[in-house]
């Protein structure tokens, strides 16, 4: 007989607890050297693969890996060396301008604030939090559109849009687990519940936490 859960709570500890097993170890998945470098990854991650940012941004490390040297480098390099991450006109004008600005507010330094992040070119609040959680521990719990999906298809949110799934996972995980578990969602995602691999009735987790579902899951933006 399957276990059946019958509160949010009771699916939450169950997610936890199995994702604590299936990884133990979370290891940033971003290849960097700081918090500056950190930043400047996660930009480029928009839109593109962790794999593809980790072969680009050696090439980038090479050129300039901090504020100071960046900013003097043209926009128009820039763009050329991360042309394959995509949005690549984007991106390299807002490397280049928060390099600046982090020079002119912060000392060159990665500020330690959400606000301050926020207010950077090309930062939004899934970079923040991203920065603000691998960079410096800060409890923060990034929610991009797959984490979106899995947390539909786990049962523990109906939020609409990645900011109201934020606020309902941060309501049901202890916020000391936040950053690891981020990271674990992210790992099972990618070798289970993938967007053409599961639907909500395949994985794993996904049968465990909805055992009677029959019909594929429809992911609400």
């Amino acid at each position: 007989m399957p276990v059946i859960f019958s509160t949010k709570a009771e699916r939450a500890a169950y997610i936890d607890r199995r994702l604590a097993e299936l990884y133990p170890e979370t290891p940033v998945p971003l290849d960097h050297r700081d918090a500056y470098t950190l930043l400047v990854a996660v930009l480029l991650s928009a839109q593109c693969t962790d794999k593809r940012v980790n072969e680009v941004t050696p090439k980038l490390w090479a050129l300039a890996d901090t504020p100071q040297a960046m900013a003097k480098v043209p926009v128009g390099r820039i763009q050329e060396i991360i042309r394959p991450c995509g949005l690549s006109p984007q991106k390299a004008k807002a490397i280049s301008r928060l390099s600046q600005l982090l020079i002119e507010r912060h000392g060159g330094e990665v500020p330690r604030s959400f606000a301050e992040l926020e207010a950077l070119p090309g930062v939004g609040h899934k970079t923040a939090s991203v920065v603000m959680a691998q960079a410096f521990g800060e409890p923060a719990f990034p929610v991009d559109t797959h984490i979106h999906r899995l947390a539909q298809r786990w049962k523990l949110t109906h939020g609409r849009n990645v900011e109201q799934t934020e606020a309902d996972l941060k309501k049901l995980f202890p916020r000391e687990r936040w950053n690891q578990l981020h990271l674990r969602i992210i790992f099972y995602g990618r070798e289970h519940c993938t967007a053409r691999g599961c639907d909500g009735t395949v994985c794993e987790i996904c049968r465990t936490v909805a055992p009677g579902r029959k019909r594929a899951v429809k992911t609400k933006k």
